[in-house]
């Protein structure tokens, strides 16, 4: 699996959530037509500040070998909080399917970022330079 794509565009959904989250806060509640107060507002930004924490951890990290034993707390980390996350708007969906279109969608991505991840979790990542290495010995052969 090519760990560089999984991580430059986990970074880049991560820092869009986060970027929304620090500077639009009253915007989202609204979108979602929530009660806005000054605490959650702030809750909001903080919330915001670790997504584009993580997001950062992801784009500082992309060019690693991840997966096995290699990077394993970045991809750990990864895995944890898309599952979790990702669980969490399952059963949000399954005991209100009338939620917006947007939760449906994030839902989706944070499936499909989840399972990327349990597959880089616990996979050996291999390297593309192995691979060379090995068809040029067997053409040599």
């Amino acid at each position: 699996m090519n760990t560089k794509s999984l991580m430059t565009l986990s970074a880049i959904i991560l820092a869009l959530i986060g970027i929304s989250l620090i500077f639009f806060p009253k915007e989202i509640l609204d979108y979602f037509e929530l009660s806005v107060s000054d605490t959650l507002e702030l809750l909001m930004q903080i919330i915001g500040s670790f997504y584009f924490a993580f997001a950062m951890l992801n784009w500082m990290s992309k060019g690693s070998i991840i997966g096995g034993i290699y990077n394993r707390p970045i991809a750990i980390a990864n895995l944890t909080h898309f599952v979790i996350a990702g669980l969490a708007l399952i059963k949000g969906i399954l005991s209100n399917p009338s939620l917006l279109y947007i939760i449906w969608l994030i839902t989706i991505i944070y499936s499909i970022f989840a399972i990327l991840f349990g597959i880089v979790v616990f996979n050996h990542p291999f390297s593309e330079n192995k691979i060379d290495n090995q068809i040029s010995s067997e053409e040599e052969e």
